[in-house]
């Protein structure tokens, strides 16, 4: 069974991927609590880079929940169609609007709890609220977290999770919400899903794919 490197050597890895990515930080556009939350429902199944293309347009126009609540299902699916899912993603922002002015009095909560009672709001994208729209400690496991994550070292688990666990475990709180854009970062322009460019990653010594998988 893989293990975990320790403490120490995680410190290490994230060390040296600081160094590497020293501007590590959310890719998603938003200038407030609020567009981020309507960015990262969109971000689900599709890139950052659409995801922005997409909503350059769309804050635009559409500033609050009220904004959003004045069109149908099919007007916003229209406006986010290039982000895939458009029906589910539209169904669950118009329904989330409504419960913000509803319950929350326009404004997006700022706990775990509230916001995942928002439909199509998950631990991930609770998580990527928290930590970049209220500097709150958090780790959100994306696909590039798990894999990056679980091939390293840094968590040896089977499902997202429980993989959030292991980081929360091995990774000091403070460096939480840092910890998971360097993870992003490299997973996205070294550790890639189908071919990690292992030759320029700067953690091989430590990495346990690298070891297993490479050196050989």
């Amino acid at each position: 069974m893989k293990k975990m490197l320790s403490k120490k050597e995680i410190k290490i890895v994230l060390e040296k991927l600081m160094e590497r990515f020293p501007d590590a930080k959310a890719e998603l556009d938003f200038t407030n609590s609020f567009e981020l939350l309507i960015a990262t429902i969109l971000s689900a199944q599709c890139t950052d880079v659409q995801v922005n293309k997409t909503t350059s347009t769309l804050f635009k126009e559409l500033k609050t929940p009220e904004d959003y609540i004045k069109l149908s299902e099919e007007e916003l699916g229209t406006r986010i169609k290039s982000c895939g899912f458009y029906k589910t993603k539209s169904k669950n922002i118009l329904e989330t609007c409504k419960l913000l002015i509803e319950n929350h009095n326009s404004q997006v909560p700022d706990t775990m709890e509230k916001l995942t009672a928002l439909p199509g709001v998950g631990r991930k994208t609770a998580n990527v609220v928290l930590s970049n729209a209220f500097d709150t400690p958090a780790i959100a496991v994306d696909t590039h977290v798990f894999r990056v994550a679980n091939r390293i070292g840094l968590a040896n688990s089977a499902n997202v999770l429980d993989t959030e666990r292991d980081l929360m475990d091995n990774i000091e709180r403070e460096m939480w919400s840092k910890a998971h854009h360097l993870l992003i970062f490299h997973g996205r322009r070294i550790c890639k899903a189908r071919k990690p460019l292992c030759d320029i990653c700067p953690i091989t010594d430590y990495c346990f794919y690298y070891k297993k998988e490479v050196k050989q």
